[in-house]
């Protein structure tokens, strides 16, 4: 497995992500204030014990000492509130801005055509806009501002220590470098690792997402045992990329300890060395070397100041890294140009629904053509069937209708107009489809029927129903238009929901409709009711049907046979028969003779 880990801080990339930062510059700018001041703010609890030792404590000066004491309460509070304030804001301003990313990517998302769906997991798009985008918030919340405020915390406490007392500081930092380069292994060990997570999290999703999905296929061909035995190997794969990371932590915080007792070891060393030495208070005096106790004890707390962030900036690299890493992610998402040209301008016109298809050819794949020099036209109010065996080009050229995918040569024409001078969203608005895989979401019936179009009433809805034949069944549901069908639809039955889709085509519309196996999948009962919804969908509306039952087709006005993508055949039903040996003959032949039924 090839492994990715990025740069710790591309500036090009950070610069896009601090457009997104823009509508909340006051934000940043507090927040980034508050992070100097903290750095500042902290030293001065060293300082204050240094003076409360030495000259009140050592002196007998209870008064001076509770004062000493009250600033020191006083200073805490202080940097408390900061500290408060400042991490509040950091992750607030993380959350702000993931959530207008969030919303980029999802009508990002939503505009991309088919083609990068059919070679994209749905699990990763669901990691790319939940986990990377989580990432991107700690580089707010615990990488860059963090990372700022902990660097110029530890210069701070070191130019201070170096001012007061520069050979103690010396003495004391000889840990210090190898300190950096544990750090620095650290990092880069870690920052693979995480890529580990990241991979191995997203590979996790996709297989639940896959799975949970098909989990009906699953159970009818008693695939449970052997679908457990595959989880268990991708999960033990995330397992173990997260305990590399947690054993690298269990190594290197233990190496800090040691780095940091050792400066300590060393300050008193060489501290009480100073202090027992055989020099006059004078001579100490006039070399302004001197080193008190509280001295000692102001570097033990600077020591305990300064390992602290050195510790934790190993691990907020990475973590700035991973949140670098997921917004390359991201914004490879929305870099993505598979989206539909949109350069139509037709729109809020009446379309009548004539189509024309004029020497189209098309392919999912380079040169591999899918359709061949399709060619027919369908008057308004027409009906138009597709017959073929399974891959000779039906779904795809309804496909091409709604512009899910660009076709390669030739041209689609509706009312005269080539569709891609329509507003995409337009064109597609006249074009109801119907398909045998109905879709609903975990919502209302009225919610599915309208998809939570504000502009669809009530009334349009159940009139909808009615017609279609719906009403009676949707108002024997508890809860009637409001009753919840799960995700899928899993509450209803498939007639139940193919009837609920022909609602959904009728309440909007459409000037052509679209029938792709639409009855291929319920019972006689339900079929004739489809069968009535489809005659008032048909009415006065231009209609391609797509089946492989033939006896659903009979009355269209032309019906076309497909073969690998050409037409071989077209005509109106008693034509076609009376072609002896032709194609759509021997599909009926074989469907009524098989059915032991006499077409004669």
């Amino acid at each position: 497995m090839s492994k990715v880990t990025g740069k710790a801080l591309d500036v090009q990339l950070l610069k896009r992500i601090m457009v997104y930062v823009k509508p909340y510059n006051r934000t940043f700018v507090i927040a980034a204030f508050l992070t100097i001041f903290l750095a500042v703010i902290t030293l001065a609890q060293p300082m204050l014990m240094e003076i409360g030792l030495d000259k009140y404590i050592l002196a007998g000066n209870y008064n001076g000492l509770v004062f000493i004491v009250t600033l020191m309460i006083a200073q805490l509070i202080v940097q408390t509130i900061a500290q408060y304030y400042q991490t509040y804001l950091t992750n607030a301003l993380g959350q702000s801005v993931i959530r207008d990313l969030r919303i980029d990517v999802f009508n990002h998302v939503m505009s991309l055509r088919l083609k990068y769906f059919d070679r994209t997991p749905i699990g990763m798009l669901i990691t790319r806009t939940v986990s990377d985008l989580e990432t991107i918030a700690d580089i707010f919340s615990e990488g860059l501002i963090s990372i700022a405020g902990d660097l110029l915390l530890v210069i701070s406490i070191i130019t201070y220590m170096l001012v007061q007392d520069w050979k103690l500081t010396l003495i004391t930092l000889i840990p210090l470098p190898f300190l950096l380069g544990a750090t620095y292994i650290f990092k880069e060990a870690i920052k693979s690792s995480f890529q580990d997570v990241r991979t191995h999290v997203a590979q996790l999703n996709t297989f639940l997402q896959e799975h949970i999905s098909g989990i009906s296929i699953i159970q009818y061909f008693s695939r449970e045992a052997q679908e457990m035995r595959k989880f268990n190997a991708v999960n033990e794969k995330y397992r173990d990329a997260n305990i590399r990371s947690n054993w690298y932590y269990s190594i290197f915080f233990p190496v800090v300890e040691i780095f940091m007792a050792c400066s300590i070891g060393l300050l008193v060393w060489y501290g009480c060395k100073r202090i027992l030495s055989d020099q006059t208070m004078a001579s100490i005096t006039a070399e302004g070397q001197g080193i008190t106790p509280g001295k000692i004890l102001a570097f033990i707390t600077l020591l305990n100041l300064l390992f602290r962030p050195i510790r934790q900036l190993a691990d907020k690299f990475n973590t700035l890294q991973m949140g670098m890493v997921g917004a390359d992610r991201i914004f490879k998402v929305l870099d993505t140009d598979e989206v539909a040209p949109n350069s139509g301008i037709i729109n809020n016109v009446k379309l009548k629904g004539q189509i024309d298809f004029n020497n189209v050819w098309f392919a999912y794949n380079d040169d591999n053509w899918v359709l061949k020099n399709l060619t027919f036209n369908i008057k308004p109010g027409e009906t138009l069937a597709l017959v073929g065996a399974t891959g000779a080009g039906k779904s795809s050229t309804i496909n091409i209708l709604n512009r899910f995918y660009e076709i390669g040569r030739g041209n689609v024409k509706v009312d005269g107009v080539d569709i891609q001078d329509y507003e995409l969203r337009f064109l597609r608005s006249q074009i109801a489809t119907v398909i045998q895989d109905v879709f609903l979401f975990s919502d209302t019936i009225a919610n599915n029927i309208s998809l939570n179009n504000p502009a669809v009433t009530r009334e349009q809805i159940v009139k909808a129903a009615t017609e279609v034949g719906a009403h009676e069944f949707i108002e024997r549901l508890p809860g009637g238009y409001d009753y919840n069908v799960m995700e899928r639809g899993a509450t209803l039955s498939a007639g139940q929901a193919q009837l609920i889709s022909f609602v959904r085509a009728l309440v909007y519309d459409p000037a052509i409709l679209v029938l792709d196996e639409a009855t291929s999948s319920v019972d006689t009962e339900t079929e004739i009711l489809i069968q009535n919804a489809i005659d008032k969908l048909m009415q006065d509306r231009t209609a391609i049907v797509i089946a492989h039952r033939l006896s659903t087709i009979q009355k269209a006005d032309k019906i076309i046979v497909l073969d690998h993508g050409e037409i071989k055949e077209m005509g109106s039903h008693q034509e076609l028969l009376r072609i002896e040996d032709g194609y759509y003959r021997k599909l009926y032949d074989l469907q009524f003779n098989s059915a032991g039924i006499d077409r004669g």
